[in-house]
């Protein structure tokens, strides 16, 4: 399996954000509902899968549900979609080598959290309410543990918990661009991904699923989804733009800009 150096991932991370913040308001709005709905469909599959498991397993059900989760982040880099917490990542790597404005950045993430949160309420309420597959039993016990577990964590440690996670999320992103074939990418995806979720750390939208569900039946409050949804925002903000694209720019940053300045000589001899 082919992969690139990380100074070269760095340069294709730039490419591929100045692509993201580019894209016209028609393709976010289609790439950035599937993002929010592939994302709800992995965690669905993560509770449909661990809710029947015996408790005497312990965290073995966490480990179980958290090696099926990265399916969903499987399906938005391979067959297509935009999600925010990857944005998050590779919008501020093109963001830190100028070839996006903060303004690009910021109606990016914009509008990618608004059909991320569309796409996963889809799921929510017409797989886990019409279907029925969150909204009984067992399932549902396990929607409102999750999603109570979340919402009980104070503004800090909710902030610091999505920093851990985005830190893992903008990684898997990172090794996905820096393989050459489906499989290396899949594998790239699948370990970074299933710590994050393995570990308990918070992502914003897959909250957007699972704390709507057990709206939907009847627990919580909006206003609590709301108190969750801004630190969990900021530390995945944090973690991917920093954590992630600023310590690589940072580490890479004559190579990518040495590179850069090539491209566009090559360019200007054609």
């Amino acid at each position: 399996m082919g992969f690139h150096a990380p100074n070269e991932i760095a340069n294709l991370t730039a490419e591929h954000g100045e692509k993201k913040a580019k894209l016209p308001i028609s393709s976010i709005m289609l790439l950035g509902f599937l993002g929010g709905a592939f994302i709800s469909i992995g965690y669905l599959l993560d509770i449909r899968v661990t809710a029947n498991l015996p408790e005497e397993w312990g965290t073995f059900n966490t480990l179980i549900g958290a090696s099926v989760f990265p399916v969903g982040l499987v399906l938005i880099i391979i067959a297509g979609g935009e999600l925010l917490t990857g944005n998050m990542m590779a919008v501020s790597m093109a963001f830190l080598t100028k070839r996006v404005s903060g303004w690009k950045l910021l109606n990016n993430w914009l509008w990618i959290t608004i059909f991320n949160f569309i796409g996963a309420l889809f799921v929510a309420y017409f797989f886990g309410q019409l279907a029925e597959l969150t909204s009984q039993g067992v399932y549902l016990e396990k929607v409102v543990e999750i999603a109570n577990g979340k919402l009980e964590d104070s503004f800090l440690a909710s902030t610091v918990s999505a920093i851990g996670c985005n830190w893992l999320v903008g990684l898997a992103v990172w090794l996905a661009y820096g393989a050459e074939d489906i499989g290396g990418k899949i594998l790239a995806i699948w370990f970074p991904i299933m710590a994050f979720v393995a570990i308990g750390f918070q992502h914003v939208v897959a909250n957007m699923f699972v704390i709507p569900a057990a709206i939907f039946s009847g627990y919580f409050s909006w206003s609590a989804f709301i108190g969750n949804f801004i630190p969990v925002f900021l530390g995945n903000a944090i973690g991917g733009f920093v954590f992630v694209s600023l310590f690589y720019r940072l580490a890479y940053k004559r190579t990518m800009d040495s590179d850069r300045m090539k491209e566009g000589l090559r360019r200007r001899r054609k």
